[in-house]
Protein backbone atom coordinates (compact mmCIF):
# COMPACT_ATOMS: atom_id res chain seq x y z
CA UNK A 1 0.00 0.00 0.00
CA UNK A 2 1.17 3.52 -0.74
CA UNK A 3 -0.20 7.02 -0.28
CA UNK A 4 -0.84 9.38 -3.18
CA UNK A 5 -1.83 12.89 -2.20
CA UNK A 6 -3.02 11.66 1.17
CA UNK A 7 -5.19 8.89 -0.32
CA UNK A 8 -4.08 5.32 0.31
CA UNK A 9 -3.85 3.07 -2.73
CA UNK A 10 -3.20 -0.62 -3.23
CA UNK A 11 -2.00 -2.80 -6.09
CA UNK A 12 -4.30 -5.48 -7.39
CA UNK A 13 -4.04 -8.29 -9.92
CA UNK A 14 -6.13 -8.17 -13.09
CA UNK A 15 -6.51 -11.09 -15.52
CA UNK A 16 -7.11 -9.77 -19.04
CA UNK A 17 -6.95 -13.24 -20.65
CA UNK A 18 -4.37 -14.75 -22.96
CA UNK A 19 -2.27 -16.02 -20.03
CA UNK A 20 -1.50 -12.46 -18.94
CA UNK A 21 -1.36 -10.91 -15.49
CA UNK A 22 -1.67 -7.13 -15.18
CA UNK A 23 -1.60 -4.73 -12.24
CA UNK A 24 -3.86 -1.86 -11.31
CA UNK A 25 -3.61 0.76 -8.58
CA UNK A 26 -6.90 1.18 -6.75
CA UNK A 27 -7.95 3.30 -3.75
CA UNK A 28 -8.12 1.33 -0.51
CA UNK A 29 -11.91 1.07 -0.03
CA UNK A 30 -13.79 2.13 3.06
CA UNK A 31 -16.26 -0.19 4.75
CA UNK A 32 -19.85 0.77 4.06
CA UNK A 33 -23.04 -0.38 5.75
CA UNK A 34 -22.85 -4.08 6.58
CA UNK A 35 -19.32 -4.33 5.20
CA UNK A 36 -15.85 -4.97 6.60
CA UNK A 37 -12.42 -4.17 5.22
CA UNK A 38 -10.03 -7.10 5.34
CA UNK A 39 -6.27 -7.12 5.28
CA UNK A 40 -5.78 -10.07 2.94
CA UNK A 41 -3.35 -12.64 4.29
CA UNK A 42 -3.83 -15.46 1.78
CA UNK A 43 -5.52 -15.66 -1.62
CA UNK A 44 -5.30 -18.99 -3.40
CA UNK A 45 -5.74 -19.73 -7.10
CA UNK A 46 -8.69 -21.82 -8.28
CA UNK A 47 -8.89 -23.97 -11.39
CA UNK A 48 -11.85 -21.88 -12.52
CA UNK A 49 -9.59 -18.82 -12.50
CA UNK A 50 -7.32 -20.62 -14.95
CA UNK A 51 -10.05 -22.12 -17.13
CA UNK A 52 -12.41 -19.17 -17.45
CA UNK A 53 -10.33 -16.02 -16.83
CA UNK A 54 -6.56 -16.52 -17.13
CA UNK A 55 -6.72 -18.38 -20.44
CA UNK A 56 -9.65 -16.57 -22.03
CA UNK A 57 -12.83 -14.95 -20.83
CA UNK A 58 -15.25 -17.77 -21.44
CA UNK A 59 -17.86 -16.92 -18.88
CA UNK A 60 -21.36 -15.62 -19.18
CA UNK A 61 -23.65 -14.99 -16.24
CA UNK A 62 -22.00 -16.21 -13.03
CA UNK A 63 -18.65 -16.71 -14.81
CA UNK A 64 -18.59 -13.33 -16.56
CA UNK A 65 -15.35 -11.65 -15.50
CA UNK A 66 -15.83 -7.90 -15.23
CA UNK A 67 -12.22 -6.71 -15.16
CA UNK A 68 -12.09 -6.56 -11.36
CA UNK A 69 -9.25 -7.50 -9.03
CA UNK A 70 -9.02 -11.28 -9.27
CA UNK A 71 -9.01 -13.92 -6.56
CA UNK A 72 -12.09 -15.61 -5.13
CA UNK A 73 -10.42 -17.65 -2.39
CA UNK A 74 -9.32 -15.07 0.21
CA UNK A 75 -8.83 -15.09 3.95
CA UNK A 76 -7.67 -12.26 6.14
CA UNK A 77 -7.98 -10.04 9.18
CA UNK A 78 -10.68 -7.43 9.80
CA UNK A 79 -9.13 -3.95 9.92
CA UNK A 80 -12.29 -1.81 9.64
CA UNK A 81 -15.94 -2.45 10.46
CA UNK A 82 -18.72 -0.49 8.75
CA UNK A 83 -21.96 0.69 10.32
CA UNK A 84 -24.62 -1.95 10.76
CA UNK A 85 -22.19 -4.82 11.36
CA UNK A 86 -23.24 -6.89 14.37
CA UNK A 87 -20.89 -9.85 14.44
CA UNK A 88 -17.34 -8.96 13.41
CA UNK A 89 -14.77 -6.76 15.10
CA UNK A 90 -11.37 -5.35 14.22
CA UNK A 91 -8.77 -8.07 14.60
CA UNK A 92 -11.08 -10.99 13.80
CA UNK A 93 -9.66 -13.67 11.49
CA UNK A 94 -12.06 -14.71 8.73
CA UNK A 95 -12.48 -16.90 5.68
CA UNK A 96 -14.67 -15.51 2.90
CA UNK A 97 -17.55 -17.21 1.12
CA UNK A 98 -16.88 -15.81 -2.29
CA UNK A 99 -20.37 -14.88 -3.53
CA UNK A 100 -22.56 -12.05 -2.30
CA UNK A 101 -26.16 -12.66 -3.32
CA UNK A 102 -29.37 -10.69 -3.02
CA UNK A 103 -30.05 -12.24 0.39
CA UNK A 104 -33.79 -12.59 -0.33
CA UNK A 105 -34.28 -15.38 -2.88
CA UNK A 106 -34.80 -19.01 -1.81
CA UNK A 107 -31.21 -19.97 -2.62
CA UNK A 108 -29.77 -17.08 -0.61
CA UNK A 109 -32.10 -17.72 2.31
CA UNK A 110 -30.86 -21.33 2.34
CA UNK A 111 -27.26 -20.10 2.33
CA UNK A 112 -26.57 -21.07 -1.29
CA UNK A 113 -25.63 -17.63 -2.57
CA UNK A 114 -23.76 -19.44 -5.34
CA UNK A 115 -27.20 -20.16 -6.84
CA UNK A 116 -28.59 -16.63 -6.59
CA UNK A 117 -30.13 -15.53 -9.91
CA UNK A 118 -30.70 -11.88 -9.00
CA UNK A 119 -28.90 -9.21 -11.02
CA UNK A 120 -27.23 -7.99 -7.83
CA UNK A 121 -25.32 -11.27 -7.34
CA UNK A 122 -21.57 -10.64 -7.49
CA UNK A 123 -18.69 -13.02 -6.88
CA UNK A 124 -15.42 -11.76 -5.47
CA UNK A 125 -12.78 -11.89 -8.18
CA UNK A 126 -15.36 -12.15 -10.95
CA UNK A 127 -17.86 -9.28 -10.70
CA UNK A 128 -16.47 -7.42 -7.66
CA UNK A 129 -12.92 -6.93 -6.44
CA UNK A 130 -11.38 -10.08 -5.02
CA UNK A 131 -8.48 -11.12 -2.85
CA UNK A 132 -5.43 -10.61 -5.07
CA UNK A 133 -4.64 -7.30 -3.39
CA UNK A 134 -3.59 -6.08 0.03
CA UNK A 135 -7.16 -5.27 1.06
CA UNK A 136 -10.62 -6.63 0.30
CA UNK A 137 -13.98 -4.98 0.88
CA UNK A 138 -16.34 -7.77 1.95
CA UNK A 139 -19.94 -8.11 3.04
CA UNK A 140 -20.08 -9.13 6.69
CA UNK A 141 -22.55 -11.91 5.87
CA UNK A 142 -19.97 -13.59 3.60
CA UNK A 143 -17.27 -13.67 6.29
CA UNK A 144 -16.96 -16.65 8.62
CA UNK A 145 -14.83 -16.84 11.74
CA UNK A 146 -11.57 -18.71 11.20
CA UNK A 147 -10.71 -20.94 14.18
CA UNK A 148 -7.35 -20.21 15.79
CA UNK A 149 -6.15 -23.72 14.90
CA UNK A 150 -6.48 -22.96 11.17
CA UNK A 151 -4.08 -20.85 9.15
CA UNK A 152 -5.08 -18.15 6.73
CA UNK A 153 -4.13 -20.55 3.92
CA UNK A 154 -6.49 -23.14 5.43
CA UNK A 155 -9.19 -20.47 5.41
CA UNK A 156 -8.50 -19.41 1.83
CA UNK A 157 -9.10 -22.99 0.72
CA UNK A 158 -12.36 -23.36 2.59
CA UNK A 159 -14.90 -21.70 0.30
CA UNK A 160 -14.11 -22.92 -3.17
CA UNK A 161 -11.76 -25.91 -3.24
CA UNK A 162 -12.30 -27.55 0.16
CA UNK A 163 -15.88 -26.24 0.35
CA UNK A 164 -16.67 -27.70 -3.07
CA UNK A 165 -15.15 -31.00 -1.99
CA UNK A 166 -17.06 -31.08 1.30
CA UNK A 167 -20.39 -30.23 -0.33
CA UNK A 168 -19.99 -33.03 -2.88
CA UNK A 169 -19.15 -35.56 -0.16
CA UNK A 170 -22.25 -34.48 1.76
CA UNK A 171 -24.43 -34.66 -1.35
CA UNK A 172 -23.55 -38.32 -1.95
CA UNK A 173 -23.65 -39.23 1.74
CA UNK A 174 -20.06 -40.52 1.81
CA UNK A 175 -19.10 -42.25 5.05
CA UNK A 176 -16.84 -44.81 6.65
CA UNK A 177 -18.63 -47.79 5.09
CA UNK A 178 -17.84 -46.59 1.56
CA UNK A 179 -14.99 -46.95 -0.90
CA UNK A 180 -14.34 -43.77 -2.89
CA UNK A 181 -13.04 -43.00 -6.36
CA UNK A 182 -11.84 -39.47 -7.14
CA UNK A 183 -11.19 -38.75 -10.80
CA UNK A 184 -8.89 -35.74 -11.12
CA UNK A 185 -6.27 -35.07 -8.44
CA UNK A 186 -5.97 -31.32 -8.81
CA UNK A 187 -6.64 -29.13 -5.77
CA UNK A 188 -10.35 -30.03 -5.56
CA UNK A 189 -9.73 -33.74 -6.03
CA UNK A 190 -7.01 -33.68 -3.38
CA UNK A 191 -9.39 -31.85 -1.04
CA UNK A 192 -12.05 -34.51 -1.66
CA UNK A 193 -9.60 -37.22 -0.64
CA UNK A 194 -8.38 -35.29 2.43
CA UNK A 195 -11.88 -34.54 3.72
CA UNK A 196 -13.08 -38.07 2.98
CA UNK A 197 -10.55 -39.25 5.55
CA UNK A 198 -12.16 -36.93 8.08
CA UNK A 199 -15.52 -38.55 7.30
CA UNK A 200 -14.06 -41.97 8.04
CA UNK A 201 -13.35 -43.34 4.56
CA UNK A 202 -10.28 -45.54 4.39
CA UNK A 203 -10.26 -46.86 0.80
CA UNK A 204 -9.76 -43.91 -1.55
CA UNK A 205 -8.57 -44.42 -5.12
CA UNK A 206 -7.63 -41.45 -7.30
CA UNK A 207 -6.86 -41.05 -10.99
CA UNK A 208 -5.03 -38.31 -12.86
CA UNK A 209 -3.02 -38.07 -16.09
CA UNK A 210 -0.26 -36.08 -14.36
CA UNK A 211 2.45 -38.26 -12.78
CA UNK A 212 3.39 -35.31 -10.57
CA UNK A 213 -0.11 -35.04 -9.15
CA UNK A 214 -0.37 -38.79 -8.65
CA UNK A 215 2.93 -38.78 -6.79
CA UNK A 216 1.78 -35.83 -4.68
CA UNK A 217 -1.48 -37.54 -3.72
CA UNK A 218 0.34 -40.67 -2.62
CA UNK A 219 3.08 -38.77 -0.78
CA UNK A 220 0.44 -36.82 1.15
CA UNK A 221 -1.23 -40.08 2.11
CA UNK A 222 -4.67 -38.88 1.02
CA UNK A 223 -5.28 -41.78 -1.38
CA UNK A 224 -4.79 -45.51 -1.08
CA UNK A 225 -3.71 -45.69 -4.74
CA UNK A 226 -3.25 -43.12 -7.50
CA UNK A 227 -3.82 -44.50 -11.00
CA UNK A 228 -3.16 -42.94 -14.43
CA UNK A 229 -5.90 -40.94 -16.09
CA UNK A 230 -6.53 -43.71 -18.62
CA UNK A 231 -7.22 -46.32 -15.93
CA UNK A 232 -10.21 -48.56 -16.58
CA UNK A 233 -13.10 -49.39 -14.28
CA UNK A 234 -11.49 -52.79 -13.83
CA UNK A 235 -8.24 -51.13 -12.73
CA UNK A 236 -10.10 -49.06 -10.16
CA UNK A 237 -12.02 -52.04 -8.82
CA UNK A 238 -8.77 -54.01 -8.48
CA UNK A 239 -7.14 -51.15 -6.57
CA UNK A 240 -10.19 -50.63 -4.34
CA UNK A 241 -10.92 -54.29 -3.69
CA UNK A 242 -14.18 -54.15 -5.62
CA UNK A 243 -16.58 -51.62 -7.16
CA UNK A 244 -16.71 -48.37 -5.20
CA UNK A 245 -19.84 -47.19 -3.45
CA UNK A 246 -19.20 -43.48 -4.05
CA UNK A 247 -17.30 -41.43 -6.62
CA UNK A 248 -16.62 -37.80 -7.40
CA UNK A 249 -15.40 -36.44 -10.71
CA UNK A 250 -13.14 -33.44 -10.21
CA UNK A 251 -11.50 -33.69 -13.64
CA UNK A 252 -14.12 -32.05 -15.83
CA UNK A 253 -13.21 -34.52 -18.58
CA UNK A 254 -15.35 -37.01 -20.48
CA UNK A 255 -13.09 -39.92 -19.54
CA UNK A 256 -13.04 -38.96 -15.86
CA UNK A 257 -16.80 -38.60 -15.71
CA UNK A 258 -17.39 -41.90 -17.49
CA UNK A 259 -14.94 -43.70 -15.19
CA UNK A 260 -16.55 -42.17 -12.10
CA UNK A 261 -19.82 -43.80 -13.17
CA UNK A 262 -18.39 -47.01 -14.58
CA UNK A 263 -16.46 -48.02 -11.44
CA UNK A 264 -19.51 -47.72 -9.18
CA UNK A 265 -21.24 -50.66 -7.53
CA UNK A 266 -24.96 -51.13 -8.01
CA UNK A 267 -26.87 -48.35 -6.22
CA UNK A 268 -23.67 -46.30 -6.09
CA UNK A 269 -23.66 -42.51 -5.74
CA UNK A 270 -21.67 -40.09 -7.90
CA UNK A 271 -21.18 -36.32 -7.92
CA UNK A 272 -19.83 -34.24 -10.79
CA UNK A 273 -17.94 -31.13 -9.61
CA UNK A 274 -15.32 -30.66 -12.34
CA UNK A 275 -16.28 -27.74 -14.58
CA UNK A 276 -16.14 -27.50 -18.38
CA UNK A 277 -15.91 -30.15 -21.05
CA UNK A 278 -18.64 -32.56 -22.11
CA UNK A 279 -19.55 -36.22 -21.67
CA UNK A 280 -21.50 -38.83 -23.61
CA UNK A 281 -22.44 -42.31 -22.42
CA UNK A 282 -25.10 -44.95 -22.82
CA UNK A 283 -27.44 -44.38 -19.87
CA UNK A 284 -28.92 -47.87 -19.72
CA UNK A 285 -25.84 -49.96 -18.80
CA UNK A 286 -23.89 -47.33 -16.90
CA UNK A 287 -26.64 -45.46 -15.04
CA UNK A 288 -30.15 -46.92 -15.25
CA UNK A 289 -29.50 -50.66 -14.93
CA UNK A 290 -27.08 -50.10 -12.04
CA UNK A 291 -29.58 -47.73 -10.39
CA UNK A 292 -26.94 -45.09 -9.89
CA UNK A 293 -27.60 -41.73 -8.20
CA UNK A 294 -25.82 -38.94 -10.11
CA UNK A 295 -25.81 -35.39 -8.78
CA UNK A 296 -24.25 -32.13 -9.84
CA UNK A 297 -22.70 -30.17 -6.98
CA UNK A 298 -21.64 -26.52 -7.27
CA UNK A 299 -19.39 -24.99 -4.58
CA UNK A 300 -21.13 -25.00 -1.17
CA UNK A 301 -23.41 -23.03 1.14
CA UNK A 302 -22.67 -20.62 3.98
CA UNK A 303 -23.89 -23.13 6.61
CA UNK A 304 -21.85 -25.96 5.14
CA UNK A 305 -18.75 -23.75 4.86
CA UNK A 306 -19.14 -22.85 8.55
CA UNK A 307 -19.60 -26.54 9.33
CA UNK A 308 -16.47 -27.35 7.32
CA UNK A 309 -14.36 -24.85 9.27
CA UNK A 310 -15.60 -26.41 12.51
CA UNK A 311 -14.86 -29.94 11.26
CA UNK A 312 -11.36 -29.00 10.13
CA UNK A 313 -10.72 -27.69 13.62
CA UNK A 314 -12.17 -30.80 15.30
CA UNK A 315 -10.51 -33.27 12.93
CA UNK A 316 -7.15 -31.45 12.98
CA UNK A 317 -7.17 -31.45 9.17
CA UNK A 318 -5.43 -28.70 7.26
CA UNK A 319 -6.05 -27.97 3.55
CA UNK A 320 -2.76 -26.05 3.68
CA UNK A 321 -1.15 -29.50 3.35
CA UNK A 322 -2.34 -29.48 -0.26
CA UNK A 323 -0.56 -26.20 -1.05
CA UNK A 324 2.66 -27.03 -2.84
CA UNK A 325 3.68 -23.49 -3.78
CA UNK A 326 3.38 -20.09 -2.08
CA UNK A 327 4.15 -16.82 -3.82
CA UNK A 328 4.23 -13.23 -2.63
CA UNK A 329 1.58 -11.07 -4.24
CA UNK A 330 4.18 -9.36 -6.41
CA UNK A 331 4.94 -12.72 -8.05
CA UNK A 332 1.35 -13.35 -9.16
CA UNK A 333 2.40 -13.87 -12.78
CA UNK A 334 4.73 -16.73 -11.83
CA UNK A 335 2.03 -18.20 -9.57
CA UNK A 336 -0.53 -18.29 -12.38
CA UNK A 337 2.00 -19.70 -14.84
CA UNK A 338 2.70 -22.58 -12.45
CA UNK A 339 -0.98 -23.22 -11.70
CA UNK A 340 -1.68 -23.32 -15.45
CA UNK A 341 0.76 -26.20 -15.98
CA UNK A 342 -1.55 -28.61 -14.17
CA UNK A 343 1.23 -30.40 -12.30
CA UNK A 344 1.23 -28.65 -8.91
CA UNK A 345 -1.11 -28.94 -5.98
CA UNK A 346 -2.75 -25.81 -4.64
CA UNK A 347 -0.96 -22.53 -5.45
CA UNK A 348 -1.44 -19.61 -3.08
CA UNK A 349 -0.56 -15.92 -2.95
CA UNK A 350 0.39 -14.70 0.52
CA UNK A 351 0.97 -11.24 1.95
CA UNK A 352 2.99 -10.04 4.91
Amino acid sequence: MRSEGGNATMRGVLLPGGRRVEWADRPVPAAGHGQVLLRVRASSICGSDIRAIYLEHLGHGPEAYQGVIAGHEPAGEVVEVGPGCRRLHVGDRVAVYHIAGCGLCPNCRAGYMIGCHDASRAAYGWQRDGGHAQFLLAEEVTCLALPDSLSFIDGASAACSAGTAYEALLRIGAGGRDRLLVTGLGPVGLAVALLAQGLGLRTIVGTDPSPERRALAESLGVVSRALPGDASAEDVCAAAGGPVEVSIDASGTASGRTLALGALADFGRCAFVGEGGAVSFEPSPILIHKQITLVGSWVTSLPHMAELLDRLDRWDLHPERLVTDRFPLDDAAAAYELADRGTAGKVCLVTD
